[in-house]
This record gives structure tokens, sequence and C-alpha cells, in this order.
């Protein structure tokens, strides 16, 4: 599942400046003013090679405005379906009744939390964490969102939480995971319905009738799998009410938990610009995608034919994936598709070994010229497997950064090519090797200072 933080605190303890600081954005606004933040907005941090999702909120306190009622449930709504709440409180100022009421609701909740104290870079510092101790508050960090103090250290905090988090977590993860991704209507509970033959999930005309990701398993040659339907992802899920809102987190929920993901395409409607941008999301994850087009049954071979010559089928977001045609009412190509999928998702988690990547590095090497760097041509050493999704080679080299985009591209889709890595997301990271001599004295032997002094001797004599 993919790790959702909630900040919650009362209006303008930097709940906004914490959000910009965990996910590397400007995206809150920050101001001294209080209640700037009224809806909820969301980023992503990278903590440690992990993504966590991070959610701002409403400031919640008994301050009255004609939106304190409706901030303070879109506050909790957030809270509910986090996985880890921090809790902001200003350390400059006496703990007010509203910090004392949003703790105790919190812990009520029976969700991880725990208290982080800002503005520490404040010379006045009240009794905030004497009380909050005294009350049971257990961890307490303190940082200063503002200039990046114990930023680091809260981090650190986070990827331990999480850490001890999915320990701890007893789902039931046998079978591969496949997220069933796509825009509402676009026919993914039919597609489940049919393909594993049970009426396991409502079918409806209606848009939007799937509000949650369902975990529908089923066995398939001997095999166990997982289907996960999610809710139809809308053009304007960040401005929507909570449910549709938490239905897009739970849809991306989905895809970092899956294997890989299989995105269906309604080319009823042809190809739309929502399709192309839920595309761009879930290769974000890494994880390997398949696409359906769907409901093709309900178009002509000229029809079909003539949106496949559009620009949006020749997007960028379609690049180097495999798409499938089929029809979840008619059971069209559903063989060829489970198929696809398999293979796909086996390739994903294979390993490629030292000495093929090698041999294919050297190929590609011989059939084009190296590129320079302020004069200096790139020279790779090596190359080896790093991980999957995505799949990643790491080529050592004489530069690690300031590598050419064109040139990567080249290496990439090269790569790919070779080793049939279609609808796999495929990473190249250069490294630079280490001068172990770097910062050392070159330090003499015996016999070689010993030579030195005769030499000395020798070319002091010629002059005289």
């Amino acid at each position: 599942m993919l790790n959702s933080i909630a900040i919650l605190g009362r209006p303008n303890v930097g709940k906004s400046s914490l959000f910009n600081k965990l996910t590397k954005t400007r995206n809150a606004i920050v101001s001294d003013f209080s209640g700037l933040t009224k809806d909820r907005n969301f980023g992503y941090a990278t903590i440690k090679d992990k993504q966590y999702l991070v959610i701002d909120t409403g400031g919640v306190g008994s301050e009255n405005t004609e939106f304190s009622a409706a901030i303070t449930q879109q506050a909790f709504i957030a809270a509910e379906d986090s996985s880890l709440i921090l809790l902001l409180i200003d350390a400059s100022e006496e703990l007010t009744a509203d910090d004392i009421d949003l703790f105790q609701l919190i812990r009520k909740m029976n969700k991880e939390f725990f208290i982080v104290l800002n503005k520490i870079d404040i010379r006045k510092r009240s009794n905030a964490k004497e009380d909050l101790l005294k009350m049971g508050s257990g961890d307490i960090l303190e940082i200063s969102a503002e200039h990046s103090q114990g930023i680091k250290e809260l981090q650190t905090y986070i990827s331990k939480q999480f850490i001890e988090l999915s320990s701890s977590n007893n789902e039931d993860t046998l079978g591969t995971k496949i997220a069933v991704i796509g825009r509402p209507n676009a026919g993914k509970s039919t597609f489940i319905n049919q393909f594993t033959k049970q009426d396991r999930l409502i079918v409806s005309d209606l848009p939007g009738t799937t509000i949650d990701s369902i975990h529908v398993p089923f066995v398939f040659d001997d095999e166990d799998f997982i289907f996960i339907d999610t809710a139809g992802i809308r053009k304007k899920y960040r401005q929507s009410h909570s449910v549709e809102y938490f239905s897009y987190v739970r849809a991306m929920h989905a895809v970092d938990e899956s294997d890989i993901v299989l995105m269906l395409i309604d080319v009823s409607d042809g190809i739309v610009d929502q399709d192309l941008r839920i595309l761009n999301l879930i290769r974000g994850y890494g994880k390997p995608v398949v696409v359906a087009l769907n409901k093709v049954d309900e178009l002509s071979k000229d029809q079909l034919s003539d949106l496949k010559q559009t620009k949006k089928f020749q997007n960028s977001a379609l690049n180097n994936l495999i798409l499938v045609e089929i029809s979840a009412l008619q059971k069209y190509g559903f063989k060829k598709l489970f198929n696809t999928l398999a293979r796909v998702n086996k390739l994903a988690k294979t390993k490629f070994s030292t000495g093929k990547l090698n041999k294919l590095l050297l190929k590609f090497i011989s059939s084009t010229n190296t590129p320079s760097i302020s004069g200096r041509q790139i020279k790779m050493r090596y190359v080896h497997f790093g991980g999957i999704h995505p799949t990643k080679f790491i080529i050592h080299s004489n530069f690690s950064n300031k590598i050419p985009s064109n040139y990567k591209r080249y290496l990439i889709n090269s790569f790919r090519e070779e080793l049939n890595l279609n609808s796999v997301e495929l990473s190249i990271i250069f490294k630079k090797g280490d001068n172990p001599y770097e910062g050392k004295k070159n330090e003499l032997s015996t016999r070689q200072i010993k030579k030195k002094k005769r030499l000395i001797k020798h070319v002091k004599k010629s002059k005289k």
C-alpha cells in the first residue's frame, strides 16, 4: 500500500511550510495569516528511495469562520485515510485548548501518529513539550520547517515508522496483484467480472459506481492472481468532494501495491486527455503497464484504424507500451491480454546478468560515436543490474551527471529493443567510480628513496 501521511494542526502552526519541505515543492501557500489552507492539498515525498503521499490539511480549531466546519471535516477525512498522522504544534506558544482537543481526538482514532514541535528557531520557548509528555504523548520531534532544522531527522523517523508498519501488516498478499486503472465507465468492473466468471462487482452504465479499491482473487493455470478494481479517476479529482478525491488516493495505493498495472481505455470515446494524464501518473510509479483498448466491438475496422492515426494515439505517454484490443462485454481478446500480462510481469522481475548487459553495452557503444562532456569523452567501464520497478541498469563511467539526454534515450531504447522490454519501465543510472588514491600522498619505498638520493647526487655533480 502507498504510504500516506496527513499533517494536522490548528491554524498557523506551519503545516504548509512542512508540506513544502517534505515534498520539495511550493505547492502550498505559506503566510503569516492563519487559515489560508481551506481544502486539502497533496504531493509526493521521496525518503530513502521510498515514495510517500503527503496530505496538507486546513487548520483545525475553534475559529469562527464560514469554512471552519468544512475544513475540520476535510482534515479528519485525510487523517482517517492516511497510514500516519503528524500532529504539528507551535513550540513558541503554550498549548491551547484546540491543541489539546486535537491531540485527544487523534489518539482516539487508533491510528499511528506522533507529535512534531515546529518553530524551534524562535527564541521564545513555551512549556508545550513538557505538557505533552505529561499527557503521555510519546515521541516528540522538534523542527523548524521554515529554516529546515530537524527535517532530515523527521524524514528518518518517518521512514522507520513505515518499516514497523509494514512489518506488522498481516494482510494476505498471496498471488500476483494486477491493478485495473482507468477513467470512470471504462469497463473495469465488467472486465473483472467477465474474466473471473464471478459477479463480485456492481456494474452500471452510470460512471462512478466503484468508489473503493476491491481485491478479487482468482486462479489461472494453477497460479494465484488478484485483480484490484479501482475507482475511475476523474478529470478534476483534486477539486472534487471527499469521496472522489480519496477514491483517487486509493487507486494510487492500488498501483503502488500491485505487481503490474492494467490500464483500460474506452475506445468508443477515443483517446482523451484524461487517459494520457492517468498513464503519466501510473508510469511514475515504475510498475509495468499494459494498455487494454476496451469496447472495440463498438467500432468498425475503419474507425479503429482512424483512431490509431490520431495525434493522441501517438502521444509519448503511450510510447513503448503494449496495446491489446479487447471487449469486456463480449469476452474478446482475454487470452491474448492475460498472456501479455503474464509475460510482461515476468520480464519486469527478471534479473539480467552482468555478462549479458556488458555484451549489449559494448555493441551499443560500437554502433555510434560516444559524446563528450567539456572536451572529455564519456568512457563506460561496465554495466550491472540495479533493481526492479522500474528495472534499473547502473553504468559505471567517468561521468555521473551531465550525460546528454538524447544519448541516455538511445541507450534506454537500445536495451529495451534487445531485451524486449516493452511495457516495462526502464531506468539507466550513471555512476562515477571513486579514485582509490584520491587524497593519499604517494609514499616512496626505502629502495626508491635511496635511488632518488643517488639521482640527486648525480645531477649535482653534472652541474659542477
